[in-house]
């Protein structure tokens, strides 16, 4: 058991943490990722892939292998850990892992990923990347000309299933509800029940995959009468959702209804400043391993800019033995511009008692959102961290007035 201090610490060593302790360790932070297993992610589990651009065919545990090299190339330490406890309310972030260790970090990234929800059936798992599929732009073009089966009657299975109708020779939804009954939207379910290509099981769920090298047939159970039918494929898709493995984030960052964290959509900052969210377990629309890839890299971006800033900030600012006069301005606001050229008038008068210090509202917007700042010229006066006055409609005496009292 032991207390490690960081730079960036990283939660999870599928694509998106792996791409993110590379940014990070390259742009030479101190960086440390946490992966309760294997590295790679989901995506370790996948035999071929064939959209990973650059690479017309590779291996998920292949590619993922050359990432993890990567980021341990530029200094990235992986570590085999779970972390099971966080508090970030203060500026060090804390986590805590299963094996008792202690981490103190000045940025978090948070990349646990998702998993598919499984059907937990016979078959299901020793066939996974085998013909088992939770991913059709994945693996759709595995199965050219062939016949296969999908398990999944909401929006994400049906569109999935009509997608699959442009590459195998035959589909079949599994559907467990009466004739024309599907869980999609009417769109997406009036679409389905007429196209041409898209067949249907009713009345029916999938209780076998079978197969050897790879998977040749599915046992179907009729939910009406029990009876067991066998029935020849070459694939079977499975999309039942997914679950973000975020349970130990619960009340630390924010989260949807689903537990995919809410993030910033340019800098992939959660509800929480410090705290970056990348890859499959935020809230996004495509789940593939390049978007994972590009998150980490956003993320880790993101995240070396808010500890360079953090600590400029906190050791010209909050740790300050004089009081500090932060003026906010805008080159775009004409009216911040004299104001804050009072600051320099206010510098010479105080001299060394004081600190005068502009912030540009256009290029900094991390600081004027943690003081609440709504519109520029503003005026916020610091005593050793603590906000001794906020002035929004100030003039020189105004803001004499409030430095003054500061130094009492």
């Amino acid at each position: 058991m032991a207390t490690k201090e960081v730079d960036i610490l990283i939660i999870g060593a599928g694509p998106a943490g792996l791409t993110a302790g590379l940014y990070a360790a390259r742009a030479r932070l101190n960086t440390v990722i946490l992966e309760k297993g294997r590295h790679g992610g989901q995506i370790a589990t996948t035999a071929l892939l064939e959209n990973w651009p650059g690479t017309i065919r590779t291996s998920g545990p292949e590619l993922t292998d050359r990432m993890k090299e990567h980021a341990e190339h530029f200094g990235c330490q992986i570590v085999r850990d779970e972390a099971v406890e966080v508090d970030f309310s203060g500026y060090e972030k804390v986590v805590k892992t299963r094996k008792g260790d202690t981490y103190l970090a000045k940025a978090v990234i948070l990349a646990p990923g998702a998993q598919p929800r499984t059907l937990g059936i016979p078959g299901e798992r020793e066939f996974r990347g085998r013909g088992v599929s939770y991913c059709a732009t994945c693996d759709a073009d595995f199965f050219t000309d062939c016949r296969v089966v999908v398990v999944g009657s909401g929006d994400a299975g049906v569109e999935e299933a009509m997608y699959l109708t442009d590459f195998a020779a035959e589909v079949y939804l599994i559907v467990i509800h009466d004739e024309g009954i599907l869980d999609c939207t009417e769109v997406v379910k009036e679409r389905a029940l007429s196209h041409p290509k898209l067949k249907f099981k009713w009345n029916s769920m999938l209780h076998e995959i079978k197969g050897d090298d790879g998977v040749t047939s599915v046992v179907l159970k009729n939910v009406k009468t029990g009876q067991l039918e066998e029935m020849p494929t070459d694939g079977v898709f499975i999309f039942v959702g997914t679950v973000p493995q975020t349970d130990f984030l619960k009340g630390k960052v924010e989260m949807d209804d689903r537990g995919y964290i809410i993030a910033d959509h340019v800098t992939l900052e959660t509800s929480v400043e410090g705290v970056f969210a990348a890859g499959d377990c935020r809230q996004k629309y495509l789940r593939q391993v390049v978007t994972a890839a590009g998150d980490g890299a956003t993320a880790a971006v993101a995240a070396e800019r808010y500890v360079r800033e953090e600590e400029l900030f906190r050791k010209e600012v909050l740790e300050q033995e004089v009081p500090v006069v932060l003026g906010f301005w805008n080159p775009f606001v004409e009216a911040s511009i004299p104001k804050v050229a009072l600051l320099e008038q206010l510098q010479k008068e105080f001299g060394d008692k004081i600190k005068a210090t502009k912030i540009d509202t256009y290029r900094n917007q991390r600081v004027p959102r943690r003081y609440e700042i709504k519109k520029v010229p503003a005026v916020v006066v610091l005593k050793k961290g603590e906000v001794m006055a906020k002035l929004e409609d100030f003039d020189y005496e105004a803001l004499k007035e409030a430095a003054s009292k500061a130094l009492v």
